[in-house]
């Protein structure tokens, strides 16, 4: 930024303009003209070699010394210089252009001799400036200016250090306009990035001051300059001259009491006096599915991608729709400012979606940015050459073995992975301690250990670098198996949703493994140990899908001679619940849950056998086969008592207790149930086996506390159990507790809190593809139209679901949305098919064995048959008798008073009023007295009238 030569030192006339130069003072008639420092420049140039063409490229040679330019910026601060002289209006003419040659100063010159006291006062004082454009509006950046003003004013001497891309010379231009008036407008901008040579720091300092620069030892000459004075000096893109730049900074600040230096640089300059501000990358959404557009655009980091991709020509109307799409990409850049304005530079030509894609396959280092950025910017590949270019031969081989790594990693990965005969562990120490320092590789604390990671950005450049390095694949793969096996021991250990994400944080890693494993170049074997390493993570994160996937790669993998083994056993095991949950009761998934549990019998391992009866119990139940189910139960507490220890005494109360409720065997069910919530060891029956069992028996035990009669009770506690269970942030557990929580609310006729429940329960299922369960939240929604007063809209929706779980295989609800059909269909006055759906549904529970629902089906079978055409009333009080008794024995008080209601409004008028009243006051004792429900209601309003 050296001041072009002067034609002479004293003042210059052309028109009515006189010219300063040593002041950089234009006026006309005695007022000071607003012309920026590289249209003074300009202007000086051309006059010094007036009527002669000045060639473009030696213009911008005079006016950027030493720096590598576009045309187009001359082009604008020739037009700029053109504006403020008024240059072409009313036939003035100063500068002519020479198409394809240059800029010529026309106008004649004079020189005049005034003296100081006679020279016309100016109106107005241009401030000796040196800075460039800040920019119109930066993004996200407001409170990292103000904080790192502050800190400037209190400390004189801040470094702003990040990565390259991050803003740094954008926020320290933003940060010295700000400062303008504290430092009474002197503020000088020294631009190093062009510097080849070290020693050429102090030359280029000289020059902005307007110093000479010929002495042997200019140091002197430019501490003595700066001493008294009181400035800002901005020293940007030091890290590659940093042996000259920071002994510089540090004389200058012991010399210079008020001069405050601002420096960027990659890496700290590592000297007295210096304060650091890591400056982070632009803040982006998170991964949620769910992701609004209102929230995503309050991140800056979509903020600026849909600006520059709008001030591109693209047309982007941000909606909930493609909010999650613009997210992703903004999360693929980690946030990186000059990476999002590249991208958002491709919108108007590929559109959201297929940048995007672009992205995903590869991160396209060679996009193209601004024709203005300087050379390192103008693709991401030339910031990461400039980078990379800059470290040593030991600091680029391990970088580029830290590729391998996907997302985050710890120091303890990087020592077993990285080291070979060519790096040893010290020299990888230094090695990654110089990389932080030099913004390569970002830390980042998880929990009270700190990881590292690779920018997406600086990963894909070295994967571009360094070929397929087998070796160090397979130490990877393998150091994560190794990983994931002891954290398959631990995951009882890690009871929140905040541990687990610390737990599980190389997960990336994992499927990185795991990719490359099965790849054409992988190692099978290794990638088969690790798929069944990986899988109860998978199973205890809800990743249906990915485990799926992984598990029949590694099953197609396995050879025929070595099946039978523990890793196959583990495999099928969860290949088959995944299978379960996201396609329902298929063969393929029975299939593969027997040929575990199989296995695991013949290995003689009974803690696996244990978790496979739990599985084979649910699958069952879910087939609608309850007493097939009941019997996996009862030989899973076979197996846990030979065990003996409690974790296992209480999974298989659990499964027990639930079996015997749904059986309708409700005293034992209590038993087991509390036993499973509430005994010793229950606390560890997790979600790495696919549920938790203790959630699972709390919100059973909550529906037999409402069927015996204690419906507050019951709710607090289910509501309790899916508290739990969103704090386990393990959906296929919420979703349990909430539809079982949907049935309380539903029986108590609560229909506006089930409703809340069942979206909550649709979204959790949508976001892990868990198809069955899909179905299940539509078919609640019609019994809820229908008990709204909806019935035709109800039974249709009911009948779709029914139809849909059918070809899932998935039944376990059958007998509930069979009860909800009969209701809408009597609504709709369809008798007939009312009696044959109550018929077959009373047949399907003898025989799958669901006999909890027994007692309500004799009595929707009593409202059928007082709906027909011809009342059958004697039948109608049999089936309610046999309900009422049923109920008694089963000790469901609930179902018994749902029966005594009935009952007592068909028999009141027949056998007396106060027999019926003597029926329905038994029927109300053992409530818990307060307890409150559409039928406690009903029963109190009905008994008032006898």
């Amino acid at each position: 930024m050296t001041e072009p030569a002067a034609p002479t030192a004293g003042p210059l006339s052309f028109g009515p303009f006189t010219v300063i130069p040593h002041e950089r003072l234009v006026t006309r008639d005695g007022v000071a003209l607003p012309l920026g420092t590289k249209a003074f420049d300009t202007l000086i140039a051309l006059m010094s070699r007036p009527n002669e063409v000045v060639s473009k490229w030696d213009l911008m040679a005079l006016v950027w010394p030493g720096m590598a330019v576009e045309e187009a910026n001359l082009r604008f601060h020739v037009a700029a210089l053109r504006k403020v002289l008024g240059d072409g209006k009313d036939g003035a003419r100063y500068i002519t252009t020479l198409s394809g040659r240059g800029y010529c100063f026309v106008a004649p010159i004079s020189q005049t001799d005034v003296p100081a006291e006679r020279r016309p006062a100016p109106r107005m004082e241009l401030p000796p400036v040196k800075l460039p454009n800040r920019l119109q509006r930066m993004v996200g950046r407001d409170e990292v200016v103000a904080a790192i003003s502050d800190k400037l004013i209190t400390s004189h001497f801040v470094t702003i250090v990040g990565p390259g891309g991050v803003g740094k010379t954008a926020v320290a231009v933003a940060v010295a306009h700000d400062l303008l008036e504290t430092f009474a407008d002197a503020a000088h901008f020294v631009d190093l990035a062009a510097l080849s040579d070290p020693d050429l720091v102090i030359t280029s300092i000289l020059l902005m001051l307007g110093l000479p620069a010929q002495t042997d030892d200019p140091l002197p000459a430019l501490l003595a300059h700066l001493r008294d004075k009181r400035m800002l000096l901005i020293l940007d893109n030091c890290e590659h001259v940093i042996a000259a730049a920071a002994p510089l900074a540090a004389e200058i600040f012991h010399a210079a009491p008020h001069v405050h230096i601002l420096a960027t640089s990659r890496e700290a300059l590592r000297v007295e006096g210096e304060q650091v501000y890591r400056l982070a990358p632009l803040a982006v959404p998170p991964d949620d599915a769910g992701l609004t557009a209102a929230v995503a655009q309050t991140y800056p980091a979509l903020q600026l991608f849909l600006e520059r991709a709008t001030a591109g020509g693209a047309q982007i109307a941000l909606d909930d729709g493609n909010a999650a799409i613009v997210a992703g990409i903004c999360r693929r850049l980690d946030g990186m400012a000059l990476a999002i304005e590249l991208a958002a530079g491709r919108v108007e030509a590929y559109g959201l979606e297929q940048t995007a894609a672009l992205l995903d396959e590869r991160l396209n280092l060679l996009w193209q940015g601004q024709r203005t950025a300087p050379p390192r910017q103008k693709t991401l590949q030339a910031t990461l050459d400039w980078s990379y270019g800059l470290l040593s031969g030991t600091e680029r081989l391990v970088l580029r073995r830290l590729a391998v790594f996907a997302g985050h990693f710890t120091i303890d990965a990087a020592l077993e992975v990285v080291p070979d005969d060519r790096v040893d562990r010290a020299r990888l120490f230094d090695a990654i301690d110089s990389l932080v320092a030099k913004s390569m590789v970002a830390p980042r604390p998880i929990g009270a250990m700190m990881r590292y990671r690779l920018l997406d950005t600086t990963r894909a450049y070295l994967l571009e670098i360094e070929p397929d390095d087998a070796a160090l694949a397979a130490r990877h793969a393998t150091y994560y198996r190794r990983w994931l096996e002891q954290a398959g021991t631990t995951w009882a250990t890690v009871p929140s949703a905040d541990e687990r994400a610390v737990h599980f944080s190389a997960l990336h890693n994992v499927r990185a493994a795991l990719d490359w494993c099965f790849g054409a170049n992988g190692d099978a074997c290794i990638g088969i140990a690790l798929a069944a390493a990986a899988a109860p993570i998978f199973l205890a994160m809800s990743l249906l899908i990915e485990c799926r996937r992984w598990s029949e790669r590694a099953l197609l993998a396995i050879d025929p001679s070595t099946r039978g083994g523990a890793e196959e056993m583990h495999i099928q095991a969860a290949l088959g619940l995944t299978l379960m949950f996201t396609r329902g009761g298929s063969e393929a998934a029975r299939g593969a849950l027997s040929r575990s549990l199989a296995i695991a019998e013949a290995r003689g391992d009974a803690p696996n056998q244990l978790q496979l009866l739990g599985r084979m119990h649910i699958f069952h139940e879910r087939m609608g086969q309850f007493d097939a189910a009941l019997g996996y139960a009862r030989q899973s507490l076979t197996v846990a008592e030979t065990l003996g220890d409690a974790a296992s005494l209480g999974l298989a109360h659990s499964l027990l207790g639930v079996s015997l409720h749904l059986a309708g065997e409700h005293r034992d069910a209590l038993n087991m149930l509390e036993a499973a919530w509430q005994g010793p060891g229950t606390e560890r029956t997790s979600t790495v086996h696919g549920f938790d069992h203790r959630n699972r028996a709390g919100i059973s035990l909550a529906r037999e506390l409402w069927l015996q009669g204690r419906p507050g009770d019951a709710r607090q506690l289910a509501r309790q159990t899916v508290t739990e269970a969103a704090q386990m942030d393990h959906p296929i557990t919420l979703c349990i507790a909430l539809i079982w929580l949907v049935s309380i609310d539903l029986w108590s006729g609560e229909l506006d809190d089930a409703e809340e429940s069942i979206d909550h329960f649709i979204a959790h299922a949508t976001s892990r593809s868990m198809g069955p369960y899909l179905s299940v939240g539509r078919g609640v929604k019609g019994e809820l139209a229908i008990r709204r007063g909806d019935a035709a809209g109800g039974v249709e929706t009911i009948r779709a679901c029914l139809r849909e779980l059918h070809d899932a295989g998935y039944e376990l609800l059958t007998t509930t949305f069979n009860i909800a059909l009969v209701h809408g269909l009597l609504a709709l006055g369809q008798v007939a098919q009312s009696a044959r759906l109550i018929d077959d549904a009373i047949r399907l529970v003898e025989q799958g064995g669901d006999h909890l629902y027994m007692p309500e089906l004799l009595r929707m079978r009593a409202k059928v048959l007082l709906s027909l055409p011809e009342p059958k009333t004697g039948e109608a009080e049999t089936c309610l008798m046999q309900s009422l008794e049923l109920s008694r024995g089963k000790a469901a008080k609930a179902w018994e008073l749902r029966a005594a209601i009935d009952l007592v409004q068909l028999l009141a008028e027949r056998h007396g009023r106060e027999n019926a009243k003597l029926l329905l006051q038994a029927a109300l004792e053992g409530f818990v007295e307060g307890s409150e429900t559409v039928d406690i209601r009903a029963a109190s309003a009905l008994l008032a009238t006898l």
